[in-house]
């Protein structure tokens, strides 16, 4: 299901699709399907999500600024245009090093 966010063929930048929250964080879906969901995320400087984990893959990629992934304790640091995958059921955490925005791909299997 589109949403919304972005159009179908059409060309879209997603880092001008979300905003920055003074000392928060804002999530939107832009693709949301029975197999998955994608979504855009903006943190402000210092913002973060605590420990978590998801029963599924999630393909995560900077759009935006430095993010810091941690995943099963080990640091990844993440640039503009870089991305990791988080495994399924691995504990993992995210934080904003200065103001970023990020791509969340979740594919159920």
């Amino acid at each position: 299901m589109e949403l919304d966010i972005i159009t179908h063929s059409q060309i879209n930048n997603l880092a001008k699709k979300i905003d920055y929250a003074a000392g928060g964080i804002v999530s939107k879906t832009i693709v949301k399907e029975k197999n998955g969901n994608v979504s855009l995320f903006s943190f402000d400087k210092d913002q973060f999500l605590s420990e978590h984990t998801a029963p599924f893959n999630a393909f995560l990629q900077v759009i935006e600024g430095i993010g810091c992934i941690i995943i099963a304790g080990k640091e990844y640091v993440l640039n503009t245009n870089e991305s990791i995958i988080m495994p399924a059921s691995v504990p993992h955490s995210v934080k904003a090093i200065e103001k970023f925005k990020m791509l969340l791909t979740l594919i159920k299997q």
